[in-house]
């Protein structure tokens, strides 16, 4: 990728040339500078766009760039600096509006926001009734445990002080309860869901 050929100053190191431009503004020096690492240049651009087209524009457009800005910025890794500038003028291209995919929205997938309410309320509502005969058919014992635990919100040690039975005990009514009512909702579940 040829792009302004000028090889008079080839034994001057990047920061004499950086330097000579800055004084000079002149464009040879510049681009002869630019030459030495267009294809590090190209190479970050076409990693980022993936078009071999869109990066060789790029590289134009930061040689561009790099008229004005390297006389505002003090520069001591030129080579360093210049991978940053092409990384920053992609990721830039890439922001603008016309590089932004937009999908299409139809509103009417959307779900009615009211009626997903309603089919929700509904639903707790069948799972509370479900929950309360299935709390019925549980022993005794495992019925209070349960409400105390879960509906009252009291610790093992509340409910031991409250009902007289042994730590233990309380765990296992608790334990079991949670078991025998879970099989009892997916029971009463699945005969719903086979009417």
């Amino acid at each position: 990728m040829a792009f302004l050929k000028n090889t008079s100053s080839h034994a001057l190191s990047d920061g004499q040339l950086v330097q000579q431009y800055k004084e000079t503004g002149d464009l040879a020096i510049l681009g002869e500078l630019y030459q030495r690492y267009m294809e590090l240049v190209y190479g970050v651009c076409l990693k980022y766009f993936k078009e071999p087209e869109m990066a060789k524009d790029a590289v134009m457009q930061i040689f561009e760039e790099l008229v004005t800005k390297l006389r505002r910025h003090e520069v001591e890794n030129f080579r360093g600096w210049l991978h940053q500038v092409a990384k920053n003028h992609c990721l830039m291209q890439l922001r603008t509006p016309r590089n932004l995919k937009t999908v299409e929205f139809n509103g009417e997938v959307m779900q009615n926001e009211e009626s997903v309410h309603l089919n929700g309320v509904l639903e707790k509502e069948e799972n509370f009734k479900l929950l309360e005969n299935c709390l019925g058919t549980l022993t005794s014992d495992q019925q209070e445990a349960i409400r105390l635990f879960y509906l009252e919100g009291k610790c093992y040690n509340e409910i031991v002080e409250q009902t007289g039975r042994e730590w233990n005990q309380v765990r296992s009514f608790i334990q079991n309860g949670r078991r025998n009512l879970k099989i009892c909702m997916e029971k009463s579940e699945s005969a719903l869901s086979q009417k």
